[in-house]
């Protein structure tokens, strides 16, 4: 039964209002809200307890719809967020507020929900719950025509509320992903590492120490990172299939495939773990590596992957969500799928949409090409968007899957001086073993032959520790054995 007492005396822990007269249900929000916050097992539990003690608190209805819309239960998102709607008219103008944004999102109007949600944390920039979407709509592209220089844009976001904040767990592991992003490396290390300290399984803020790790080159420093921190996190959370994969991306950095492919087994593909929003990239882009990279993909059929890409052969939308289906459907050879999809793209480009002209379709029909070995055409198509890339989304980790894609068309295309332009670019900002191969391969195409037996030995050198049995590592063997004098 609801406590009766005055709603404007029950608050969260950033000190806004809740519609409810019941602390029993303040408490579940407030813990479910946590758990969203920390990307931990059992928001929707809670949340869904906070309902239960006080069926009429619009906000938890509409913190549930979030979860379920992460989890792709879009009609009980749907259904939760309608239930959230009736019930508002009793709750703060904060509450109100914060629901017809849910709505948009879960109605799919991102730009909208987006724009509403900045004039929202203008007003209240302790609404933890709107920061975290604001940031993850500008992530996953959800902005309009796309805007090329989002991680910025998600920085300044944060910035201006940093004040509001303080030392605060979550906003610091939140703050930590928009500083490895736009290149501030130490920042972001030193801010997920204090967001630790006080909630050890944030994994917001360990999701950031693994970008970090990613991007300056130390994947055995990520892999040791991850396998230790994983330990103590509950594999029942979403995102637990998330970190697994960049445990994975660190395994094939150091050359260790077989260790990737277990991982993807056991952690990763669709038919093992409970899907969300991320479960399509993260399988799509892992087996595309491997493919690439020349070691296959693990065993398992794509088929349960195509399952959850084909919404995008019906439809275009989120171009981050599309281009990883385009990875399913041209690895697999779903060429009926894949040309629904370029359709709809088409018609979407006709029709003025400036995202999909100038990104996503050239992206899509890049990867098409590759798949089908025209790598002249992959590079014709892929070269152009590849500047634009983050327009579409993610983050660069998740992105750097079409760098990859381009490099190996350049290099099967015999256009080597654009794969020594990008790799060039790459090797600046980090080491890496996989790129000292790629630029052997290119000097080897050149006839800069000395160049190419140098990045080859050091390839192989960075490599000590790799699958001694793997493609890559015998055709690294092979052309320096070609090269030798």
């Amino acid at each position: 039964m609801a406590d009766m007492q005055n709603t404007k005396t029950i608050k969260d822990r950033h000190g806004l209002a809740l519609s409810t007269t019941s602390p029993t249900a303040a408490d579940y929000y407030v813990e479910g809200l946590d758990l969203m916050l920390a990307q931990s097992y059992g928001p929707e539990d809670s949340f869904q307890q906070a309902i239960d003690a006080d069926e009429g608190f619009a906000l938890a209805h509409g913190a549930l719809a979030v979860m379920l819309s992460y989890r792709i239960l879009i009609p009980e998102a749907k259904e939760s967020i309608e239930r959230a709607q009736t019930l508002v008219n009793g709750a703060t103008p904060r509450e109100k507020q914060s629901v017809r944004a849910i709505a948009l999102m879960i109605d799919g109007k991102g730009p909208d929900a987006l724009a509403l949600i900045r004039e929202h944390l203008a007003e209240y920039p302790r609404d933890a719950m709107m920061l975290r979407l604001a940031s993850r709509l500008l992530l996953l592209g959800c902005s309009g025509s796309g805007v090329a220089n989002f991680p910025g844009e998600m920085l300044a976001l944060l910035k201006t509320v940093e004040s509001d904040y303080g030392d605060d767990w979550a906003f610091l592991g939140q703050f930590a992903f928009a500083h490895h992003e736009t290149g501030y490396f130490d920042d972001s290390l030193r801010l997920a590492q204090r967001s630790l300290e006080m909630r050890p399984d944030n994994a917001n803020a360990s999701h950031s120490v693994a970008h970090v790790f990613f991007e300056t080159g130390d994947a055995a420093g990520g892999t040791d990172f991850l396998a230790d921190w994983l330990q103590g996190y509950d594999e029942r959370a979403p995102f637990h299939v998330h970190l697994s994969w960049h445990q994975a991306l660190f395994e094939l950095a150091t050359g260790h495939y077989d260790r990737a492919t277990a991982l993807y087994e056991s952690d990763i593909r669709p038919s093992v773990i409970a899907r969300n929003l991320g479960t399509l990239a993260d399988s799509a882009s892992l087996m595309w590596r491997m493919r690439i990279y020349g070691e296959g993909e693990p065993s398992t059929s794509w088929a349960e992957v195509r399952e959850i890409a084909l919404p995008a052969a019906e439809k275009p939308g989120p171009p981050f969500r599309d281009a990883h289906a385009a990875l399913v459907f041209a690895a697999a050879g779903y060429t009926d799928e894949m040309g629904r999809m370029l359709d709809g793209l088409k018609t979407a480009a006709d029709n003025g949409d400036p995202l999909v002209r100038e990104v996503t379709l050239p992206l899509i029909k890049g990867i098409d090409a590759f798949a089908n070995e025209a790598y002249d055409d992959a590079v014709e198509f892929l070269e152009p968007a590849f500047a634009d890339l983050p327009r579409i989304g993610g983050s660069h980790a998740q992105r750097e899957v079409f760098e990859d894609t381009l490099l190996e068309a350049y290099i099967r295309a015999g256009r080597f001086d654009g794969a020594t332009d990008l790799l060039n670019t790459r090797l600046k900002r980090r080491a890496s073993p996989r790129d000292m191969f790629w630029l052997g391969r290119t000097q080897a195409g050149l006839s800069t032959t000395s160049d190419a037996i140098d990045s080859l030995s050091e390839a192989e050198r960075l490599w000590q520790s790799a699958d001694p049995d793997s493609s890559e590592l015998s055709g690294l063997k092979q052309l320096a054995g070609q090269l030798a004098p």
